[in-house]
């Protein structure tokens, strides 16, 4: 019996959407699927059409998805709209807005963020999800930092791993992975 496709296409600018996707891969390789994992940045998709199911992901930044990951809902919009489809985003602020107990603002911004894609796209997909993401100070400009560095005490305590100096990590794996094992249960 011939495996269900999948294409899992990803925009990142910190690496958590990479690693993201990635993660997702392996649980949908466990559970039986077979898998295409796409860094948008570093390969030009010329085709969909042998997947049955396509994950698109992007990171957040400035309440913009990046370019790569819109450009590939642009490029193959219509055939999405004839296939099974997934989208997640990664935010690193979701995990300090959960701390912090804004649920009404992590409603706003995931509807902004997904909903409002899929929205402008035409897609009505299976599934939708922001997980958290990464901020690296290291890569970030100085108006960011500045920005983030009145929440800086709340990192830990929100559930950020700092990876290496400079490096926060938000993301919920075990969230992630039962995204991509419900995804597996719905092809």
């Amino acid at each position: 019996m011939e495996k269900t496709k999948v294409l899992i296409a990803y925009g990142t600018r910190y690496g958590a959407t990479k690693g993201t996707a990635e993660e997702i891969a392996k649980i949908l390789e466990e559970e039986g699927l077979e898998v295409k994992v796409v860094n948008l940045k570093e390969e030009n998709v010329k085709d969909i059409s042998q997947f049955e199911l396509v994950i698109v992901g992007s990171g957040m930044k400035m309440d913009m998805w990046t370019s790569k990951a819109k450009a590939f809902l642009n490029k193959f919009s219509g055939e999405l709209k004839k296939k099974k489809v997934a989208l997640f985003v990664s935010s690193g602020g979701r995990a300090l807005m959960e701390y912090k107990g804004e649920l009404d603002e992590i409603d706003r911004i995931t509807k902004k963020y997904l909903e409002s894609k899929a929205s402008k796209y035409g897609l009505n997909p299976i599934s939708m999800n922001m997980f958290g993401g990464i901020w690296d100070y290291n890569q970030m400009g100085k108006i960011s930092r500045k920005a983030l560095d009145a929440e800086k005490d709340n990192f830990i305590p929100a559930g950020f791993k700092e990876t290496e100096p400079g490096v926060y990590d938000s993301r919920n794996w075990d969230e992630i992975r039962e995204w991509a094992k419900d995804l597996a249960g719905i092809i």
